[in-house]
């Protein structure tokens, strides 16, 4: 019997093989993208300190994202919200450049979006 590989297990192989080329120093960080079925979640990673700097997701509270309107953050416009948010607090940070990393997902739809609107509020990529 053939093992059976879900669309994760091939979503993190392709990841791990992004991994080997793409890295992030306190110059120039890294922004990681994350989708699940309901939310989209962004962080700027310092690799050579393993940590993050900044973060944002749609399933933040109190931060016009997730609202009565939307109930799930797993849309374009939730995308293009956290996109923007990530910028914003990047740039707060005093980053201005990063490398991204789209995480093994294709770059289309909602990671497109986010990285379209990080681009937009001023984030070099």
């Amino acid at each position: 019997m053939i093992a059976k590989t879900s669309k994760d297990q091939t979503r993190q192989k392709v990841h791990t093989r992004i991994r080997k080329k793409i890295h992030g120093t306190a110059e120039r960080p890294r922004l990681n993208v994350y989708r699940s079925v309901n939310h989209i979640y962004a962080q700027v990673i310092d690799d050579t300190k393993g940590s993050t700097i900044v973060a944002a997701a749609s399933v933040e509270k109190g931060k016009g994202i997730k609202g009565d309107k939307r109930p799930t953050g797993g849309n374009l416009s939730s995308a293009k919200e956290v996109g923007k948010m990530i910028a914003e607090r990047a740039k707060q940070k005093g980053i201005s450049r990063v490398v991204f990393d789209r995480g093994g997902y294709l770059y289309h739809g909602r990671v497109k979006a986010l990285a379209d609107a990080a681009r937009e509020a001023g984030l070099e990529f």
